[in-house]
């Protein structure tokens, strides 16, 4: 409510708002100023504070991310600096309360024109989230990353470009063990392939979490691998700590294995002195990885398509999907059948001529 003060020969009003009150002065009648501040309570209630000074959107995001993304990981902290980079990048100075929906779909539209559909959809996922604290603190009367439309231009690698299949997920095995004696990173890659683990939770084991009586690995923590991270542990994707079972073949090698690896002051498996972060780099277990498949004469994937492999192959030898699910240490088994739906709609006709059959054989 505005109240109204006569002062000389001209009438001032005041309205009562956070962070502080907005009076204006100057109106020659007492009805200028009832209108002018019913305009002004008008503004205020669609959200408008036109008293707050204008903040610059990159600065605003800046904030944003060190108030709110303190006890993110070291690698998730720095997938928000990379869309702040780009925020910056094409927004520069612009104050937040003077971008318009139309203006964030062309950000959009620029930063997609040359990457995938992930990529733009982890940006967008990113700035929402700020922009929507904004609305709630009434920096901006309205969301404008509402209802954004995800342009990319660069296609996503198919589901079954990203794995193996079971016939040559074999062949990469056998291959495998015939190199072991070649370096420690064709130990890295057979794990990959036998366990399903994140490359950074694979180059974040230490000896103790290897239980060689019970055959099974923990996984508690990752290892920060990526260059432009400063190396050290790091928690996992999750925050869930898993055991997982392993086959006794892989482990009796990594037993025989610790016989003869040096020790270091981390403990750690894939240890690498060389390395600036201390650990064999995903480049290099990604291109000795091409190596193996190019001789084997095998579509090549990556480090992380040995996860996928392994996953697929255990649904495809029609493991539980919830089995599956907790042993790639995924938030939920929704997770786990967004990923993997190829596979599951692959088997529903064997499934569907499975149930035929039973029901066939129930009436004999």
């Amino acid at each position: 409510m505005a109240s109204f003060l006569k002062r000389g020969k001209t009438w001032r009003y005041k309205i009562s708002a956070k962070p502080k009150d907005i009076t204006k002065s100057g109106f020659k009648t007492k009805k200028e100023a009832q209108i002018a501040a019913a305009e002004m309570e008008s503004k205020l209630n669609q959200g408008i504070l036109p008293h707050l000074k204008p903040k610059q959107f990159d600065e605003y995001f800046e904030n944003w991310i060190e108030v709110y993304k303190k006890n993110v990981s070291e690698l998730t902290k720095l997938h928000y600096q990379d869309s702040l980079t780009a925020v910056r990048e094409y927004f520069g100075s612009r104050h937040i309360q003077g971008i318009t929906k139309s203006d964030y779909q062309k950000f959009i539209n620029d930063f997609g024109a040359k990457r995938a559909k992930e990529t733009v959809t982890k940006l967008n996922r990113h700035v929402r989230a700020c922009v929507r604290d904004a609305v709630d603190e009434r920096i901006i009367p309205f969301d404008f990353t509402r209802n954004v439309t995800i342009t990319y231009t660069v296609k996503a690698k198919s589901p079954e470009d990203k794995h193996l299949n079971y016939i040559d997920s074999q062949k990469l095995q056998r291959e495998v063990y015939n190199r072991l004696d070649k370096g420690l990173v064709h130990y890295l890659i057979l794990l990959a392939i036998n366990s399903g683990m994140r490359y950074s939770e694979m180059v974040g084991l230490t000896r103790n979490d290897f239980d060689f009586k019970n055959n099974t690995i923990t996984i508690n923590k990752t290892w920060y691998y990526k260059p432009n991270v400063s190396p050290g542990f790091g928690p996992t994707k999750n925050f869930e700590n898993r055991t997982i079972k392993m086959n006794k073949k892989v482990m009796t090698l990594f037993n025989e294995l610790f016989d003869t690896l040096p020790s270091n002051i981390h403990k750690l498996v894939f240890y690498s002195p060389k390395s600036k972060n201390k650990v064999i780099s995903n480049r290099y277990a990604n291109d000795v990885l091409r190596g193996m498949l190019d001789d084997l004469k095998i579509n090549r994937i990556t480090m992380h398509g040995l996860r996928h492999t392994h996953a697929s192959v255990l649904i495809y030898k029609k493991i539980s999907i919830n089995y599956v699910s907790e042993r790639l240490g995924h938030k939920d088994i929704n997770t786990t059948l967004g990923i993997y739906t190829h596979i599951l709609k692959e088997m529903r006709q064997e499934d569907e001529e499975n149930t035929i059959k039973l029901l066939d054989n129930m009436v004999g």
